[in-house]
């Protein structure tokens, strides 16, 4: 027995000797590893800027470098040089040096989209509409937004002084601005949309949103008719993992297990708890999501879900369950790594794509079907891990038109309501604002009079239909039924704009509101035909259908995939700058 205690313990020493000799081999070898490519990369470099045969710019090259070797890994592991960390800064705080407005390229020039009230911009009168002819005396023409995007950012306290154009002034104006700290609040809107429905719109999670969405909700509550809350997270894309987790807290028990991460360095496996006293741990809630709500907005709608602690509705969230931390690198620059994926209460990931296994031409697959699991809620509702959030009750996202998209993307809807603001110098209430079918027809004669013309869906799969039966050698037995068809959707072209009439003039509605009564204007016009909205509210006023769909244990559907779209409202956001 003896001996066989002694080979055992024998046996186990020389395991344990080999264990650390390839836990010891394994380090050496990747330190090799990591060491010898970072001395082939830094000579590769140093011989390429040497004798290339023109001139390099060693910045350029080697931003590309790393650009391109990040982009094997995960969108949102990045690296930010000294030049770029004020705008990461914005990213993670929402503030920055500036005026406060958005700005757009139209022709040769940059036009002030939209301006945030209470800032700058606002307080000098700048309007939206406005084209900038010169900054500090610098000819602005032909200058793109990077660009004029650059003067307009700086430091507060500083005056820029900028010649503008505007709509209905027959000499240009000059305009000194005094530059400030600008802090662009996470929580854009609050405010009651029935008789006792608050109503709160998240924007991102900027440090301090917590705050924001806890002091929005006490000023809702100073309101003795708000019985219940409407949470939007539509549009919002997440950020700081820390006021998820808060915000969460203020509808749940100090000490509930929020979201836990788990990454390859032990440090990151942890769990995230409610730290503070909840504001309300009763008050009913819906909260809104779409494809445009990612990470922290998944954190906060897939807490609460697993909690059973709010109705989810809306589309199906984006899937992004990876967390980031930020990394200080030599010469101030900044590297935000992925270094875990986060887990809901119930245990799920709602990672949706499988960056970590590319095809061979590089793209990414969704998690496949035979990786997902299903998870149960507090009150046993089955919910699925690999595909974002899905809402609790669905409803399609709206869908518009291509001749919509259209008047957007050429500024014809963002240019008449210019002419509409100097023509009318006051309106309605937003919420009450309405063109009258006058006012409607006045927009079309404008449309008509800028030769407008657009290509929908329907010719564009006629003219590759035409291509496909050149190379199939069948034109000449289809050419005159493609063209005759090509005259009758011309035909029908005439009478888009009246058939598409209530998409056009809702947004047309919006731009002109948020002429008058800014980001909140804007918002407020959205909201009064939101079919998202109403029905969070119907749910909402009906107790005993909020209470089934948080106690009825159903299976959720398994993720399912649609082709990205993204939203109309969102169009004229991604081509403006902030500055």
């Amino acid at each position: 027995m003896k001996t066989k205690i002694k080979k055992f313990k024998l046996l186990i020493i020389v395991s344990l000797i080999g264990g650390g000799a390839f836990i010891s081999y394994s380090f050496v070898d990747n330190y090799f590893e990591i060491s010898k490519n970072l001395d082939i990369f830094a000579t590769l470099f140093r011989e390429l800027n040497i004798y290339y045969v023109e001139e390099t710019n060693p910045g350029e090259l080697m931003k590309k470098g790393i650009d391109n070797m990040l982009l094997s890994l995960d969108p949102y592991t990045n690296f930010y040089p000294e030049s770029e960390i004020e705008d990461y800064r914005y990213m993670t705080t929402g503030q920055y040096g500036g005026i406060g407005a958005l700005i757009h390229q139209d022709g040769d020039y940059v036009i002030i989209s939209e301006v945030y009230e209470g800032f700058p911009a606002q307080k000098a009168d700048l309007r939206a509409g406005d084209k900038i002819l010169k900054i500090n005396n610098t000819d602005a023409t032909g200058k793109k937004t990077d660009d004029i995007s650059k003067y307009l950012k700086g430091q507060a306290s500083t005056t820029i002084k900028l010649l503008i154009e505007r709509e209905g002034e027959k000499s240009p104006i000059e305009k000194n601005i005094n530059r400030e700290e600008i802090k662009i609040k996470s929580v854009s809107y609050s405010g009651m949309v029935a008789d006792n429905v608050g109503y709160i719109k998240l924007t991102g999670f900027t440090e301090n949103a917590a705050n924001e969405v806890k002091d929005a909700l006490s000023g809702l509550k100073k309101n003795p008719e708000m019985k219940s809350l409407v949470l939007d997270l539509r549009g919002n894309p997440g950020g700081l993992l820390k006021e998820a987790v808060d915000i969460v807290n203020i509808f749940t028990e100090k000490g509930t297990d929020v979201v836990s991460t788990r990454g390859k360095v032990k440090e990151w496996d942890m769990v995230n708890k409610a730290m503070n006293t909840p504001l309300d741990l009763f008050i009913p809630i819906t909260v809104l999501v779409d494809r445009g709500s990612a990470s922290a907005s998944e954190i906060v709608s897939g807490c609460l879900q697993d909690l059973d602690r709010g109705v989810i509705i809306g589309q199906r969230s984006y899937g992004k369950g990876l967390v980031q931390a930020q990394r200080k690198l030599s010469y101030n620059a900044l590297l935000k790594v992925t270094v875990a994926k986060y887990y809901t209460p119930s245990g799920r990931c709602i990672q949706a794509l499988d960056y970590s296994h590319r095809n061979e031409d590089g793209s990414v697959d969704k998690v496949p079907d035979s990786l997902i699991s299903a998870f149960k809620t507090k009150n046993g509702r089955i919910v699925y891990d690999g595909g974002g959030i899905a809402p609790d009750i669905a409803i399609d996202a709206q869908k518009f038109s291509s001749l919509l998209g259209n008047l957007v993307s050429k500024n014809l809807i963002f240019n008449y309501s210019t002419k509409y603001r100097v023509a009318h110098p006051s309106i309605a209430a937003a919420k009450d604002f309405k063109l009258t079918d006058a006012e409607y027809e006045d927009f079309l004669s404008y449309v008509t009079s800028k030769n407008f013309n657009y290509t929908t869906k329907t010719e564009k799969s006629l003219e590759d239909l035409k291509e496909n039966a050149k190379t199939d050698k069948s034109i000449d037995e289809i050419n005159t039924d493609i063209e005759n068809l090509k005259a009758k959707i011309t035909n029908n072209k005439k009478d888009d704009l009246k058939k598409f009439k209530p998409e056009i003039k809702q947004f047309l509605e919006e731009e002109i509101a948020s002429r008058y009564y800014f980001q909140n204007g804007r918002l407020e016009s959205a909201l009064k035909d939101d079919p998202e909205l109403k029905e969070a509210i119907a749910v909402l006023n009906d107790k005993d259908r909020y209470t089934k769909v948080l106690t009825t244990i159903i299976k959720a559907e398994k993720p399912m995939y649609n082709p990205d779209k993204t939203k109309l409202k969102d169009m004229k956001k991604s081509k403006s700058s902030e500055n």
